[in-house]
């Protein structure tokens, strides 16, 4: 019987993967090897864990959780079952005034601390993949980072943990009574680690390495200093599963104590003429109380200095350059200057390129680490097509950094890796180096073969370092372990394995791995794709954005089935090949949002979404494509037609019940697939809109607000809105006569028909020429995703029209009220809390801090959900496919469920309609609030 037939007893279909798309979508995570899994699964219970521990045990095939899949080792990929924790386990829980943290595993750290903020705090651990990592690793892989050292890392912040074990059993060190009921029902484990305990403690040599071991970031084999800093049993094993890469156990929760979020920060770019010149001033800032400490070498800042932003001084820095990124942080401003002012006062004794800059402007410093955080990938994105990035993460003593650095170059260039790059956490004597590499022939898995070894000699032989300092031991470093620790501490940890896990098979390969080849096991190929996205290293950074991320693929697993369907075609399997295709188009087409919001998340701005244009494109007809065109050309009469049909639609609702047309394209779309679903939310736009001829501003109501922009319980519609609040201002506005034929051109631009978006985005241009007095006025538009269409079109635009287009402004309703609206008033009054849905394209335009700049104005207390995010309406998918909206929503929606607002407002109509039904509150275009307010 089929594996997914049998996990069917024991788990809903629903949540059980096993078709050939989502095995290969689970295959990969942001390491660089690949095993793919025989199903995928979702439990939602602890009792479900506990019956996939008995169906794995009973059936023998292997068990790996996973939740962010962010891991550099490959710890979260399996050809057993992978369980995806990073739907259903997602909770957190502030306790102690924000002094302690609960969470599950399938909550991303950066929601964490965003709980945290208003408390001040946030968790210890700072990896640079927090937005997007999830704390079940976080946890598993001990992660650390750029600011917690050793001292704040997952392992000394833990403070309470609920775990389930190989044999299904369920302990919390919270319980005073599961200490005795572990000693009574565990009681080999019990007994085997007080073994353990007494074995480090009788060999003093022993205990005295494990002792300095982690006196620096270690996170090769299980945590052995759990052996020594714990007493009971309990207490060892709970903080052996931090680090244990989800070998030993199942964390289901865990009790973090939080550690102080400064307010006061003030960072800066210090530049070095060499390498070993920046070591020297590692001491120097760790003494001055300096927080931060990143280390970069110059080719890790030539990777990043063609991204816009970056500071000029990075592109003219000499070959032999390094830089370190620094920052104070405090309490107060006085506390904050005074650590800085320590380390001035010493750096005239340092060898400097210039004189230090420090900034204290948020944007700035937030701009500064975001280049830090994408050095990763953004080497990823230069790398040659087909081959795999490789990050590795060592420590040597701080002492010995420079020297240690210095050889680790000299080994880039004997194995010819020459766009090698170095970087990392100087303090803590951390630092990652990237190489690329190809695994397509023998040699090429060889030449890396033998780097590693000399790598191995070089960290543990000539400079007594660590082979991992917080990534995790892995595939790529289990067959060293025995090397850096000897042989008595590796005989504890697989004893341990061993003893909890006597069948080897929860997460197989990962730490223990008797092949000593394991690091050139099961490589991930990498082959050349579409361009939009072939430099994708696959790092995962963007799923947390993705709006189909819970019901379909996220933009990374899109990129990673693109690639199976090339080694496919190579291999000439037409029966996978076809059937990837198949399944892709739902999958992979037809539920993604287009968006682009993965590209903002993305350290090199892959636009997934640009990619799913093109072949949506390649997949229509001629027909199909002429129909869009004769459509684009008559869009008058299309806009006409389709603005009937809402009012009668309407009409139904009203003799009939309001959910008359709901029900009857929902009846309709069980046996037409293509039937639009009516939602509840359109409204016919109601009233003529009637402008100025001699206006300073001209008005383009786009086609969504003159069709449906009318509002419920008998308001104004969106236009009349817009009038209505130029009027209190005292602007007078241009309606163009004839804008009921024109369109922005999203409407065919996001579906893929080039054809109809060329057409319609030059005679909207035209258009505008005229309607602007050749440039002279701005045009408003009063959707965002509308207004960030016509300003991204020029590509697609004639010569003589990229010269109208040159000397217009276009400009969006929130560039409108914030320049142009506010200005002008004197007295508002207030709501007295509203929450906001920031739209997609607002993030993209960088109008978000306008947007809450506006409705502060308005109200006394604006809220922004921590989990906002694409509805994944994206124009028409929200009618389509009512699915994908129902999940991309859902995060959101229960959020603000759990509060009262006096108003929900954002900026694009469908957004608004499909946040209406997810909350069951009316959500309105902002510019309600400002009229309501005037």
């Amino acid at each position: 019987m089929e594996i997914g037939k049998l996990l069917e007893d024991i788990l809903p279909k629903e949540r059980i993967k096993v078709r050939l798309i989502d095995l290969v979508a689970y295959a990969s995570d942001a390491g660089f090897y690949y095993l793919r899994p025989k199903a995928v699964v979702r439990p939602i219970a602890e009792s479900e864990i506990i019956a996939l521990f008995r169906f794995s045990h009973q059936h023998q095939v292997p068990l790996t959780f996973r939740t962010g899949g962010t891991s550099l080792s490959g710890q979260a990929i399996t050809d057993g079952i992978l369980v995806d924790l990073s739907q259903y386990w997602n909770k957190v829980a502030i306790e102690e005034n924000g002094d302690l943290v609960r969470v599950q595993p399938g909550i991303t750290g950066s929601v964490v601390n965003g709980h945290l903020k208003r408390y001040k705090r946030k968790i210890g651990p700072d990896p640079s993949s927090i937005d997007a990592a999830m704390m079940g690793g976080i946890l598993s892989n001990n992660s650390s980072g750029m600011c917690c050292g050793v001292k704040l890392n997952s392992y000394h912040t833990t403070k309470h943990i609920r775990f389930i074990l190989p044999d299904g059993k369920t302990f919390t060190t919270e319980k005073v009574a599961d200490y005795e009921r572990f000693e009574k029902e565990c009681g080999h484990i019990y007994e085997a680690i007080r073994g353990m305990q007494d074995q480090l403690r009788d060999n003093t040599a022993l205990y005295d390495l494990v002792r300095r071991k982690y006196e620096t970031k270690n996170t090769v084999g299980y945590s052995l200093n759990a052996f020594i800093d714990h007493q009971h049993p309990l207490d060892v094993l709970a903080h052996l599963l931090i680090g244990a890469e989800g070998t030993l156990g199942f964390i289901a929760e865990a009790v973090m104590a939080t550690v102080p979020d400064y307010p006061y920060k003030t960072t800066a770019f210090l530049y070095f003429p060499d390498i070993y010149a920046a070591c020297q001033a590692i001491i120097p800032l760790t003494v001055s109380g300096a927080e931060a400490v990143e280390l970069m070498d110059r080719a890790s800042l030539r990777s990043i200095d063609s991204l816009k932003g970056v500071p000029l001084r990075l592109k003219t820095l000499p070959e032999t350059a390094a830089a370190l990124l620094v920052e104070f942080q405090a309490n107060t401003l006085e506390e904050l200057h005074a650590k800085k002012n320590v380390f001035l006062a010493s750096a005239s004794f340092l060898s400097m390129l210039e004189a230090p800059l420090f900034t204290e402007d948020v944007k700035e410093q937030a701009f500064f680490w975001k280049l830090r955080k994408g050095m990763f990938p953004a080497v990823g994105a230069v790398r040659a097509s087909g081959t795999t990035v490789i990050l590795e993460d060592i420590a040597f003593p701080v002492a010995k950094l420079g020297d240690a650095i210095l050889d680790l170059q000299q080994l880039f260039k004997k194995y010819k890796y020459h766009e090698a790059i170095i970087f990392g956490h100087a303090k803590d004597g951390n630092i990652h180096f990237v190489v690329t590499q190809a695994f397509h022939t023998a040699a090429e898995i060889e030449r890396y073969d033998l780097f590693l070894q000399e790598v191995v000699t070089l960290v543990v032989e000539t400079y007594d370092g660590t082979l991992k300092a917080e990534h995790g031991t892995g595939r790529n470093m289990a067959p060293f372990i025995e090397t850096e620790w000897g042989g008595e501490a590796y005989q504890i940890m697989k004893q341990l394995k061993s003893v909890i896990d006597p069948q080897n098979l929860l997460n197989p390969g990962v730490i223990i791995n008797e092949n000593k080849k394991a690091h050139i096991t099961n490589l991930k190929p990498l082959p050349s794709v579409e361009h939009e996205v072939d430099k994708c290293i696959e790092c995962g950074y963007c799923e947390h954005k993705c709006p189909s991320r819970n019901i379909t693929t996220t933009p990374r697993q899109r990129i990673v089935i693109r690639r199976e369907l090339a080694i496919l075609k190579a291999k000439g399997n037409k029966r996978d090949f076809d059937q990837l295709v198949g399944e892709y188009q739902y999958d992979g087409l037809d539920t993604c949002a287009v968006d682009g919001l993965c590209a903002t998340a993305c350290p090199v701005d892959i636009n997934t979404g640009d990619l799913v244009k093109r072949l949506r494109r390649e997949s229509h007809s001629k027909t199909a494509n002429g129909l869009a065109l004769t459509v684009a050309k008559n869009f008058g009469a299309t806009a006409f037609t389709v603005g009937l049909a809402v009012k009668a639609g309407d009409g139904m609702n009203r003799l009939f019940g309001e959910s008359t047309m709901r029900n009857i394209t929902g009846g309709l779309k069980k046996m037409i697939p293509a039937m639009p679903l009516w939602s509840n939310q359109l409204q016919p736009t109601k009233g003529k809109i009637e402008g100025s001829r001699n206006g300073s501003v001209v008005y383009f109501p786009t086609c969504i607000n003159r069709m449906m922009g009318g509002a419920k319980d008998n308001k104004k519609s969106v236009p009349q809105t817009f009038m209505s609040v130029s009027a209190k201002a005292g602007i007078e506005i241009v309606v163009p006569d004839d804008i009921n034929s024109t369109c922005c051109g999203q409407l065919f631009s996001s579906k893929g028909y080039q054809d109809a978006y060329v057409y319609t985005s030059n005679e909207t241009v035209r258009k505008l020429w005229k309607w602007t007095e050749g440039g002279k006025l701005p045009i408003v538009l009063d959707v965002s995703s509308c207004t960030h269409t016509l300003q991204h079109c020029r590509t697609v635009l004639s010569d003589e029209n990229k010269a109208y287009f040159d000397q217009m402004s276009i400009i969006d309703s929130i560039d409108y009220l914030h320049d142009l609206v506010l200005p002008k008033l004197n007295v508002v009054h207030k709501k007295d809390s509203i929450v906001l849905h920031p739209v997609c394209t607002l993030k993209k335009m960088g109008l978000e801090g306008k947007l809450f700049q506006i409705a502060d104005r308005f109200a006394h207390e604006v809220e922004v959900p921590l989990m906002a995010g694409c509805c994944g309406m994206a124009g028409d998918r929200g009618f389509l496919f009512p699915e994908l909206t129902a999940a991309a929503t859902a995060p959101e929606a229960n959020e603000v469920k759990s509060a009262e607002y006096s108003g929900y407002y954002s900026t694009a109509k469908t957004c608004e309609m499909a946040m209406s039904d997810a909350v069951s509150k009316n959500y309105e275009s902002i510019l309600y609030l400002v009229d309501e307010c005037l």
